[in-house]
């Protein structure tokens, strides 16, 4: 290393401490500029709401106090010990329906569970009495105990006037974040919708309101803060809301729960004939036609009384009896649809069949009777 190059180095070294130093000495921002920076900034003047943000915060704030956080635990037992314990299950949500302390819920929020507890907007958590269920429409009441400052039943609309496109607002916990709005419009109406058991849920409301889990037995609103339906199930391949969302509708809530809370269990308005779903396909199929057809009629039943005939058995082989194809005008294309067209009347109606009987069209009436 040549002594030219080493006070090269020596050189730029003390350059660049001087240069350090200097810049460490040189003054800052005055001190009036940084208490200027170190400022809030000012507040502009806000303006005023629009009509429909007032209008839903109104809507939100009156129907709150009527929404409750469902909480379920499960027993469980341990494998060595055999002892039991009680573990949390899931949560959900649910609203008041009556003075009397009855809570709606979906009947999936409380299946399986032991215990159920109920939070109320004011922070109260009760213990809840399971009163009544209806898992063909996935509806449960349940009952709390509130002798004091009892929060307000929803106010209760109808579903058969509602139009595609009308707003609706949805209120819940989803994942256990309690006490959520959120907004959308009726994107159709009538959907089925088969269930974890087999059965199908028909005449749903679908909207585009976000609905997660934990939204599941929470109360749909119209802009009025009617109930038109109990948030209850999602479509999404995640499993978080992907716009698709149903509601069961009101005008079915208002049916059955008086029912439930009454005698514990839904009674299923029925015909009196015997039929199955599987094997249905298969004879509508080789009849060319669509419908119900009827295999048996039972004796002394309403179908009886009405004059309907099931299938025979023939030296041939079985001949088909009569094949609904109608109640009250509305098409049937199989049994469930044929349960749910019965199931918008009640035990004592007076319905029209539309049969096809030889090949030909014919009307009969018949008054509904209670199901199994």
């Amino acid at each position: 290393m040549t002594d030219r190059f080493v006070s090269r180095l020596l050189w730029l070294t003390l350059a660049a401490a001087a240069l350090i130093a200097l810049w460490r000495w040189l003054p800052g921002p005055a001190p009036d500029a940084a208490r200027l920076d170190a400022a809030p900034r000012p507040i502009a003047a806000a303006g005023d709401l629009a009509a429909d943000e007032r209008a839903t915060i109104e809507l939100f704030e009156r129907s709150r106090d009527s929404v409750v956080f469902i909480t379920t635990r499960a027993q469980v037992r341990d494998f060595w010990t055999r002892n039991v314990f009680s573990v949390p299950r899931g949560t959900g949500s649910g609203f008041i329906w009556d003075e009397h302390g009855h809570v709606v819920t979906n009947f999936h929020v409380v299946e399986g569970a032991s215990e159920a507890f109920v939070r109320l907007a004011d922070g109260r958590e009760v213990r809840a009495a399971l009163v009544g269920a209806s898992p063909s429409h996935d509806i449960a009441v349940l009952k709390i105990g509130v002798g004091f400052n009892r929060p307000p039943p929803v106010p209760v609309g109808q579903s058969a006037t509602l139009k595609v496109g009308q707003k609706v607002f949805a209120i819940g916990n989803p994942f256990g974040l309690d006490w959520t709005l959120t907004t959308g419009i009726v994107s159709a109406l009538d959907r089925s919708l088969p269930t974890e058991r087999g059965a199908t849920i028909e005449h749903l409301i679908q909207t585009d309101a976000a609905i997660n889990p934990g939204n599941s037995g929470g109360p749909l609103l119209d802009s009025s803060g009617r109930l038109i339906g109990i948030n209850t199930a999602i479509y999404s391949p995640s499993g978080a809301s992907a716009g698709i969302g149903f509601a069961v509708p009101v005008d079915t809530v208002n049916r059955v729960v008086p029912q439930l809370i009454k005698h514990g269990r839904y009674v299923r308005p029925a015909l009196g004939i015997e039929v199955d779903e599987s094997l249905n396909a298969r004879l509508t199929q080789a009849l060319g036609v669509e419908g119900v057809v009827i295999l048996r009629v039972a004796p002394g039943s309403a179908a009886a009384a009405a004059g309907l005939r099931g299938a025979t058995v023939t030296g041939e082989g079985v001949a088909a009896g009569d094949v609904i194809v109608a109640v009250e005008g509305k098409p049937v294309n199989g049994v469930g649809q044929l349960l749910a067209r019965l199931d918008d009347f009640r035990v004592g109606d007076v319905v029209q069949l539309e049969v096809l009987r030889g090949g030909e069209r014919r009307t009969v009436e018949v008054t509904l009777q209670a199901g199994a």
